[in-house]
C-alpha cells in the first residue's frame, strides 16, 4: 500500500462508540441491522426485517411491478427512519440478484436512495457470496487451516462459497433461488413427483457446472445460511430427523412430506411459518439439487449471512483490512502494471485533489476512488497501446473485483476511459447522478496527473498548485518547469479543448 493511500484509507477510523448499519435489499426480504463498535468488536442494537418478495414482480422484461416497488419503498423508508442519525459514511445498503436483473436499475434505485436517505449499492454475485462468507466466518470462525463450504440461498439466487478462514477460495452464484424456483417451477402452485424430478435434473444442471471443481477442492464443514436454509433446519428438527442441522437423509422425508400437500397453498409442514410457506418448496428444491450435485451429507445452518458480512465489511473499510486496497494490489500485479509510473500519478493526482477537495466538495471515498484509478490507469497496456484506456476501462468494468460493488467498478471504469484522449459523451451513462459530479472533477484531475508524468521522470514536481472556483480548475507550474519540458507545454495547451466535455474550464497558470 502506498502513503498516500494508506492515509486516505484511514481518514475515517472507528471511534468507540460509533453506530454502524447495514442493509440487505434482497429478493425475499430486506434486513437492516445496526451496531455499536464498542472496545474494537461490534455490538448488535437492533435488527429490523421484513418481506417484500421483490422476485415476485420481476417480469421477463426486467420491469417491475408498481405494487412491489411501493411496498419496497416504504420498507426502506421505515428502515431510513432508524438509522436517520448514522453517518453515510457508516451505513452501507447493499442489492442483489433482482435489483441486478432490472432492465432500467436507477428508476428503482434512485427513489429508493431518496426512501432510505442513503446511497444503494448493486453488488455481483460473487461479490454478493464473498459478503455472505465474510458474515458466516466472523459469526462462526473457521477452525484454522480447514475448509468451509459455504451455502446461501436467498429469494433469487444461490451462493456457493469454498473459504478457508476469512478467505474465499472459491466464489459462485447460481441464478435460482427460494422465489424464483418457486415461480420458475411451480408457477401453478401444483406439486407432484414427477414436476419435481423433472425440476430437480434442471436445478442440478446450475450447480454440476462447478462441481467438479468444488467436490476436488474439498472442504471439512459445510454451512447454510440465510432463510430457507433456516427454515428447512427448524423444519428437520421439527420432524425429529436431525437437531437443526440438514443432512442428505432428512431431505428426502422433508420433500415427500412438502409434495403429500399436492399444492403449495396447502403445504403444512412441521416448523413451518406462514410466511415461509409460499415459497418453501422452490427452497427445498434448490438445496436438494445442491446436495446431490455437491455431494453434501450434513450442513450446520448459520444465523449469520449477508448483512452481517457488509457489516464487518464496513469495519475493514474504515481501518487497514479494506478488501478493495488488496483487488486494487492483485490487478496491478495480474496486468503488470508499471508500479513506479502508477504510484508517480498517483502521488500527483492526491496532491491536486488535496488542494481542489473543499471547493469541489469532496471526500475521502473521492479520494480513494482517484488514488485507486491512478494506479490502474495503465491497465489497458496489457492488450495494446492503441486505445489502451479502452481496455483498460473494460476490464474493470467487467471483471469479478473483490470488495466493489458495481458501481465503484463502473466509476473506476469511467475514471481510466477518460484519463486521456477524447472524452466520450457516454462515459459517464452507468454512474447514478448523485456519483456524476464527482466522476467529472475526478477525471479531469487523473488527466493532468497523467500529462504531469508522460515522460516518466522521476522527481517530484516542485511548485506544483491548483486553485477551484466553481467550475473552473487553474493549474499551476513554475515557468521554468514549463520551459524546460516542451512536450508538456504542448500537451496542456490541448487540453482546454478536451476537458469542457468534463464539465469543467482548465486555465494553465
Amino acid at each position: 500500500m502506498s502513503p498516500a493511500v494508506a492515509a486516505a484509507s484511514q481518514s475515517q477510523p472507528l471511534a468507540d462508540g460509533d453506530m454502524l448499519a447495514a442493509i440487505d435489499l434482497g429478493s425475499n426480504s430486506y434486513h437492516m441491522v445496526v451496531a455499536r463498535y464498542t472496545l474494537g468488536q461490534l455490538r448488535i442494537v437492533d435488527r429490523l426485517r421484513e418481506t417484500v418478495r421483490m422476485a415476485e414482480g420481476l417480469d421477463a422484461r426486467g420491469g417491475l411491478e408498481a405494487e412491489v416497488r411501493q411496498r419496497a419503498l416504504q420498507c426502506l423508508a421505515r428502515f431510513g427512519q432508524r438509522i436517520r442519525d448514522i453517518p453515510p459514511h457508516r451505513v452501507r445498503a447493499v442489492a442483489t440478484n433482482t435489483v441486478r436483473r432490472l432492465a432500467a436499475p436507477q428508476a428503482f434505485l434512485m427513489p429508493a436512495e431518496t426512501a432510505l436517505g442513503h446511497a444503494i449499492e448493486v453488488v455481483a454475485g460473487r461479490e454478493e457470496a464473498r459478503l455472505v462468507y465474510l458474515g458466516v466466518a466472523q459469526a462462526q470462525p473457521p477452525k484454522p487451516g480447514h475448509r468451509r463450504l459455504v451455502l446461501d440461498i436467498g429469494g433469487g439466487s444461490t451462493e456457493c462459497i469454498i473459504g478457508r478462514g476469512f478467505e474465499t477460495l472459491e466464489r459462485e452464484s447460481v441464478q435460482l433461488g427460494a422465489v424464483a424456483g418457486t415461480l420458475r417451477y411451480f408457477g401453478n402452485g401444483r406439486l407432484s413427483r414427477r414436476k419435481w424430478r423433472d425440476a430437480l435434473i434442471e436445478a442440478s444442471v446450475e450447480f454440476q457446472q462447478f462441481a467438479a471443481t468444488y467436490r476436488s477442492l474439498g472442504w471439512q464443514e459445510a454451512v447454510g445460511a440465510s432463510g430457507t436454509n433456516k427454515a428447512i433446519g427448524e423444519i428437520c428438527a421439527a420432524m425429529k430427523l436431525t437437531k437443526g442441522a440438514i443432512t442428505a437423509e432428512a431431505l428426502p422425508v422433508v420433500r415427500d412430506a412438502l409434495l403429500r400437500a399436492g399444492h403449495v397453498d396447502d403445504i403444512d409442514l412441521p416448523g413451518l411459518s406462514a410466511e415461509r410457506r409460499p415459497i418453501i418448496a422452490g427452497g427445498l428444491l434448490v438445496l436438494e439439487a445442491a446436495f446431490t450435485s455437491l455431494g453434501l451429507q450434513r450442513m450446520m445452518v448459520s444465523k449469520a449471512a449477508l448483512r452481517e458480512g457488509v457489516l464487518h465489511d464496513l469495519v475493514g473499510r474504515a481501518g487497514d483490512q479494506d478488501p478493495r486496497e488488496a483487488s486494487v494490489d492483485a490487478l496491478v500485479q495480474r496486468y503488470g502494471i508499471d508500479v513506479a509510473q502508477a504510484l508517480r500519478v498517483e502521488a500527483s493526482a492526491l496532491r491536486l485533489f488535496d488542494l481542489v477537495a473543499p471547493a469541489w466538495q469532496l471526500t475521502p471515498d473521492d479520494r480513494l476512488m482517484l488514488s485507486w484509478a491512478a494506479r490502474l490507469h495503465e491497465l489497458g497496456l496489457t492488450i495494446a497501446h492503441s486505445q489502451y484506456q479502452v481496455h483498460g476501462a473494460y476490464i474493470l468494468a467487467h471483471s469479478d473485483i473483490a470488495g466493489f460493488s458495481r458501481q465503484e467498478q463502473e466509476f473506476l471504469a469511467a475514471l481510466v476511459r477518460a484519463h486521456r484522449r477524447k472524452v466520450p459523451k457516454n462515459v459517464f451513462e452507468a454512474l447514478p447522478d448523485r456519483l456524476l459530479p464527482a466522476a467529472r472533477q475526478l477525471s479531469v484531475l487523473l488527466r493532468l496527473a497523467v500529462l504531469l508524468h508522460r515522460g516518466h521522470e522521476r522527481p517530484e514536481i516542485p511548485g506544483l498548485d491548483a486553485v477551484a472556483r466553481g467550475a473552473t480548475l487553474e493549474l499551476r507550474l513554475p515557468a521554468r518547469y514549463l520551459d524546460e519540458r516542451p512536450l508538456l507545454q504542448a500537451d496542456l495547451a490541448g487540453e482546454p479543448a478536451e476537458i469542457p466535455a468534463l464539465g469543467i474550464t482548465l486555465r494553465i497558470g
